[in-house]
C-alpha cells in the first residue's frame, strides 16, 4: 500500500478480519471480544521482549534489543488501531481523535491563546 494514511491501513485490515471472522460465523460481538484479547497478546510479547532486553530470566539471557521492543510495540498499537476500527468502522479515526484530545487534556496545558507555548522548565 502506498496511502499515506495509516487510518486506511488500518480500515484495510479491519474490514479484512472482519470478513474473514464472518465467514467462520463468528458474530460482531465475539469478534471485538476476540480482537481486544489479541490485543492482550501483543502487550504480552511486548513485555516479553523487554524482559529479553533486560535479561532478567536467567535461562534466556538477553534473547532481545530495544528495536524489538519496539516493534513489539508497534504490534500493540496497530492491533488496538484495527481493534478499534472493527468496533467502529464508520469513525474510528475521529473517535481517537476525540478521545485523545479529552484524556490528553488532563496531562497538557491549554496553549497560550496569544504568543507561544512556553518551554517546560
Amino acid at each position: 500500500m502506498t496511502n499515506d494514511d495509516p487510518w486506511d491501513t488500518i480500515r484495510s485490515l479491519a474490514a479484512r478480519f472482519s470478513a474473514l471472522d464472518t465467514g467462520r460465523g463468528i458474530s460482531a460481538e465475539e469478534q471485538w471480544s476476540l480482537q481486544v484479547l489479541k490485543l492482550a497478546e501483543e502487550v504480552g510479547e511486548a513485555a516479553q521482549a523487554v524482559i529479553g532486553v533486560r535479561a532478567v530470566n536467567p535461562r534466556k539471557g538477553r534473547s532481545h534489543d530495544w528495536e524489538q521492543v519496539q516493534e513489539e510495540v508497534v504490534d500493540v498499537v496497530v492491533t488496538g488501531m484495527v481493534a478499534l476500527a472493527r468496533m467502529r468502522p464508520d469513525d474510528a479515526p475521529e473517535f481517537f481523535a476525540s478521545v485523545l484530545a479529552r484524556k490528553s487534556a488532563r496531562f497538557l496545558p491549554d496553549p497560550p491563546a496569544d504568543g507561544p507555548v512556553p518551554a517546560p522548565r
